[in-house]
C-alpha cells in the first residue's frame, strides 16, 4: 500500500505543508498543500499542527487527516483504471479536495458541479433528444442560465460546489440565495434545481461520485401557483374591430389577433410568412419542438391577410411586440384591475453596490399592464377548452402532457360557475335534477 506523509522543508515564519505520496519504486511524488503553518508548530512524528493561536490548528488538523484519506481512496479507484500517478495527479486531487480547481478539466469535472455542467452543456449541444431531433436552443439556454446562477451562488458563498456537496443543505442554501438575493419566484428556482438534479444523474451514470441526496423526495422542487391572464372572446372581438390611428399599433394588433387564433409561441408567430400558408391552413414547423403544426385560418386571420394582400403583418421584434400590445389593449379599454404578476424594478445590493433588476411581482394591476406575448397561446388554449377535445388543442399548442396543459388553462372558478349557470338556463332544471 502507498503511504502519504506530511512534512515541511523550510524554517520561515510561515511554511507550506507538503504531502509526499509514494509506493516503493512505482512512484514517489510530492506536492505542496498550500496550507500554511507557523514556524516550529508542525510535528512530523505526530503528523499534525501543534496548538497555536496563530491559526485554527484544530480545523486544519481535521482537514489534513481527511485529505490523507481522500488521496488514498482516490488512488484505490484510479490505479485500477490505469491512471498514471504523478505530480499532476496528486496536485489535482489535493486541489479538488480543498475546493480549488486545477488546470486539468478532466479531473475537475469528476469533482466540481460547475465544471461537469460545462461538459454536460457541451455534450447536450451535440446530443439528440429524439431520433434526428437535436435538443432545442431554449433547453440549452436554460442549462446555461442555470450554470450562471450556480456561478453567482458560488461567488456569494465564496465556495465552489462539488458533486458531493449537492445535498439537502445545498438545496436549502441555494433556494435561500435565489429567493432573498436574486428575488426569483419559486417556479423559476424549481426549474434551476431540476437542471441540477439532471446534471447529477448524468454524472452518476458516468461513474462519478455524487451525493445521493439529490434523489431524495426531500430534495423537492419549489413551485407556486402562477397568476396569468388571458383574453376572453369578447375582448378579442373588441380588439379586432378597433380602429387605430397609428400604423405600428394596427400592425401589432394584427399579430396579436393571429396569435390568439393560432396558439403559436411568439418565436413561431412573428416568423410567419406567406410560405406558411397552405390553402385555408397555416403550417409551421415549430422552433421549440420542431413538430409540424397545422392550424385552420379563423375569419379574423383571413381578413387580416386580405387587408395585407395575402401577406402577414410587418416584422417586429419580440420586445416591441410585448410593448405594443400593452398599448393596444389599453386603447381598447382593458383598464379594469385584476390580480396578476408583472415585471417590476427591484433594487438590490451586490458587492456593496446598488443594482436594479427586474422580477415578476404579484399584485393588482390594470389588465393591459399584464398583457404579454404569452397571452396568445394561453387565450387560444383557454377559449377552446371544453369546446374541442383536449388532445386536439394540445397538438396545436405543443403541450406534451395533459397535466401540463391543464396548468395552462386560466379559467377562474367564478367563470366555471357562470358556464354552469348558462347551461342550466338552457335546459329544464327539474328534468335534469330528476333524471
Amino acid at each position: 500500500m502507498p503511504s502519504a506523509q506530511y512534512r515541511i522543508k523550510t524554517n520561515n515564519k510561515s511554511n507550506s505543508i507538503l504531502l509526499r505520496f509514494k509506493q516503493g519504486s512505482q512512484f514517489d511524488t510530492e506536492v505542496s498543500t498550500k496550507i500554511k503553518v507557523p514556524k516550529g508548530k508542525f510535528s512530523s512524528s505526530l503528523q499534525r499542527i501543534n496548538p497555536t493561536d496563530e491559526v485554527d490548528y484544530k480545523k486544519l488538523n481535521a482537514k489534513l487527516r481527511d485529505l490523507k484519506v481522500h488521496i488514498e481512496k482516490q488512488y484505490s479507484s484510479d490505479s485500477v483504471e490505469g491512471i498514471i500517478i504523478n505530480n499532476k495527479w496528486l496536485r489535482s486531487n489535493i486541489d479538488s479536495f480543498l475546493n480549488r480547481k486545477s488546470s486539468d478539466e478532466v479531473i475537475d469535472e469528476k469533482h466540481f458541479l460547475s465544471t461537469f455542467m460545462d461538459s454536460f452543456i457541451d455534450t447536450a449541444k451535440k446530443r439528440l433528444d429524439k431520433p434526428n431531433n437535436p435538443i432545442s436552443y431554449r433547453t440549452i439556454q436554460h442549462y446555461e442560465t442555470t450554470k450562471n446562477k450556480l456561478n453567482d451562488y458560488e461567488q456569494h458563498s465564496r465556495k465552489l460546489v462539488k458533486l458531493l456537496d449537492v445535498d439537502l443543505a445545498f438545496r436549502e442554501n441555494f433556494i435561500e440565495y435565489l429567493d432573498s438575493e436574486q428575488k426569483l419566484n419559486p417556479n423559476t428556482i424549481g426549474g434551476y434545481l431540476s437542471v441540477i438534479k439532471r446534471v447529477c444523474r448524468k454524472a452518476e451514470l458516468k461513474g462519478y461520485e455524487v451525493n445521493v441526496n439529490y434523489k431524495s423526495s426531500d430534495f423537492s422542487l419549489p413551485s407556486n401557483k402562477t397568476i396569468d391572464t388571458y383574453l376572453t372572446l369578447e375582448e378579442i372581438h373588441k380588439i379586432n374591430g378597433h380602429k387605430f390611428d397609428k400604423d405600428y399599433l394596427d400592425n401589432a394588433r394584427d399579430w396579436l389577433i393571429i396569435g390568439v387564433w393560432t396558439g403559436f409561441r411568439v418565436s413561431d408567430l412573428l416568423t410567419l410568412t406567406k410560405s406558411n400558408i397552405d390553402g385555408d391552413f397555416i403550417q409551421k414547423d415549430t422552433l421549440k419542438t420542431d413538430f409540424p403544426v397545422y392550424v385552420p385560418m379563423h375569419n379574423h386571420v383571413k381578413k387580416i391577410l386580405e387587408k395585407r394582400k395575402g401577406k402577414f403583418p410587418r416584422k417586429i421584434s419580440d420586445p416591441k411586440f410585448n410593448d405594443y400590445i400593452k398599448v393596444v389593449c389599453k386603447d381598447v379599454g382593458l383598464t379594469y384591475k385584476i390580480k396578476g404578476a408583472k415585471m417590476s424594478p427591484i433594487e438590490i445590493e451586490k458587492n456593496g453596490k446598488k443594482k436594479t433588476i427586474y422580477r415578476k411581482v404579484k399584485g393588482v394591476y390594470k389588465k393591459h399592464e399584464l398583457i404579454s406575448s404569452h397571452v396568445c397561446r394561453r387565450s387560444f388554449a383557454t377559449n377552446h377548452y371544453g369546446k374541442l377535445d383536449t388532445l386536439t388543442i394540445m397538438k396545436i399548442t405543443g403541450h406534451k402532457t395533459e397535466s401540463q396543459f391543464l396548468k395552462y388553462i386560466k379559467i377562474t372558478p367564478k367563470e366555471y360557475a357562470f358556464k354552469l349557470k348558462k347551461y342550466w338556463e338552457k335546459i329544464d332544471v327539474n328534468e335534469f335534477v330528476n333524471s
